[in-house]
């Protein structure tokens, strides 16, 4: 009698861990925005930090990572911000809002900053 009590409990044993509860409830995952299309002004690329600022003045604000440095020129109707980094410091990567129809920069958002004495924060 106490073999099959515990051969019982045994098999009892067994099945409780091998019984599948509820699959695990994940949460919804949030979606990343969708990269902006590549290319780069070819006159801002590779300048350094001292042409940047001679060509659109002191940014609005800038952001310090490390070794690279995020500058931000805010325009009437845009935003750039350029990405600078390496030795000697330079423009790697340039970005605006709103993007360019073909690239990550809009040309005639960086012609406006140009044209415009630079706001600062």
């Amino acid at each position: 009698m106490i073999r099959r009590f515990a051969l019982l409990m045994t098999v009892l044993a067994v099945a409780g861990c091998a019984a599948k509860g509820p699959a695990p409830q994940t949460a919804p995952q949030a979606r990343i925005p969708a990269a902006p299309p590549r290319g780069e002004p070819g006159q801002y690329m590779n300048l350094a930090a001292t042409g940047l600022t001679a060509a659109l003045g002191r940014p609005a604000f800038v952001r310090k990572d490390g070794a690279t440095e995020m500058w931000r020129y805010d325009g009437a109707a845009c935003r750039a911000f350029f990405f600078l980094y390496g030795s000697p410091l330079a423009v790697r990567h340039v970005e605006t809002l709103p993007h360019g129809a073909q690239n990550a920069a809009d040309m005639a958002c960086l012609t406006a900053l140009r044209a415009s004495p630079p706001k600062t924060s």
